[in-house]
């Protein structure tokens, strides 16, 4: 059987060109970054070769890109780090109600360490109103943290209104860029922002590394102690081979950004349109026009999630019921209810994430297969039946 993916928002098949750079530095080049003979520099060139491409294409200095584990990570750094290096001018932080949970219980951590977090709401898209941050602040305020885009129904946010109005009254502004990274421009200097998180597996690189970039200048405390590693910022012996990685495929995924991200949206839109017309009872989650360009995400009336995946992973179709971090969970997503939707209709949720690799053949087939498989599954529902029985 041809599999297809299309859970793509979970993570990335690695481009075979990255793993052809990543190599040598599990083999040959398998120097500490750290040591100073020839292997150590070696391993040091490529390091900072890397942090130059990532700095190109955010846009910043190689001096502020900080190479982590990954963006939950990232998240981390950012809101701790900053939240207790500005712990004398303030203790308040301002999210949204739709962060990842890398946001979302971080702050919650926050909390517990004294701190207070205003949890900003969402319109029925998924968007956030920059005048309802602007109205959370307070003159404890010391880090407001928004996402560029939703991993779950794919909105963007306006984050550059977002950051300007952050600055306007001094405080510092972080975006988790995990999602946007690799799929739309993400120029840090356009954006303003202080700090911004990113993942090398969302964009066809390797799992277990990401990158924090720290505005120079920005207050924030150390995640990680014991070496002098990233410029004394965090501890551990750098992973070469992964950051290596990272760079490369994030040079890859962003040339020629503008037409492949448009060949992807109008597959992803194609499957918008399919779905909704063919299966009735069906909406589509977040905004129309203001998200992401590879994903579709749905809610499919008296039909649960988790039986369409099953279904479609039986055919050979791989998409998820929201986000790779809580798909294991029964509980709706609090990203779906943050926007309005019952818990009857958040559990018929289906996401499909395309990536620059996926075909018009794979959309076909989708739309070929699922109208089917709701169908079925609509024939065994009680609930199906009764709500056809009342339209009579």
């Amino acid at each position: 059987m041809n599999r297809i993916y299309m859970d793509n928002a979970a993570t990335t098949a690695v481009n075979p060109a990255v793993l052809e750079k990543m190599l040598p530095y599990f083999t040959e080049n398998y120097g500490n970054a750290s040591s100073i003979h020839g292997t150590g520099r070696d391993a040091r060139r490529a390091l900072e070769e890397s942090r130059r491409k990532v700095a190109d294409v955010l846009n910043c200095k190689p001096q502020e890109v900080y190479f982590t584990s990954g963006g939950s990570e990232s998240d981390n750094w950012a809101i701790k780090g900053t939240a207790f290096a500005n712990r004398k001018k303030g203790n308040h932080v301002i999210t949204s109600a739709i962060e990842h949970h890398a946001v979302l219980h971080t702050c919650q951590w926050l909390e517990k360490q004294g701190f207070t977090v205003t949890y900003v709401p969402v319109d029925e898209f998924g968007q956030v109103d920059p005048q309802d941050v602007e109205k959370a602040i307070t003159d404890q305020t010391v880090l407001i943290s928004i996402m560029a885009a939703n991993n779950e129904i794919g909105t963007l946010q306006p984050i550059k209104e977002i950051a300007d109005i952050a600055h306007r009254h001094k405080v510092l502004f972080h975006t988790d860029a995990v999602q946007a990274m690799g799929a739309i421009p993400m120029d840090v200097k356009e954006i303003g922002c202080d700090m911004l998180s990113l993942s090398a597996h969302k964009f066809h690189g390797p799992k277990g590394v990401g990158a924090l970039y720290i505005k120079q200048g920005t207050r924030i405390e150390n995640f990680m102690h014991g070496g002098a590693q990233e410029r004394g910022k965090r501890a551990t012996t750098e992973n070469i081979p992964g950051i290596v990685g990272l760079a490369e495929a994030l040079t890859l995924a962003t040339q020629n950004l503008e037409e492949k991200s448009a060949r992807i949206a109008a597959l992803r839109d194609q499957l918008i349109d399919g779905l909704t017309a063919s299966i009735p009872y069906t909406r589509l989650n977040g905004h129309r026009i203001n998200r992401l360009p590879n994903n579709c995400t749905i809610s499919i009336r008296f039909v649960e999630g988790e039986s369409l995946l099953l279904r479609l992973d039986l055919a050979g179709i791989a998409a998820s019921s929201g986000s790779a971090c809580t798909s294991g969970s029964l509980d709706p997503s609090h990203v779906l209810l943050a926007i309005g939707l019952p818990h009857e209709i958040a559990h018929g949720s289906l996401r499909f994430s395309l990536s620059d690799t996926s075909t018009q053949e794979e959309v076909d087939e989708v739309l070929k297969v699922l109208p089917g498989i709701v169908e079925i599954l609509r024939s065994m529902s009680p609930l199906y039946a009764d709500f056809m029985e009342a339209q009579k």
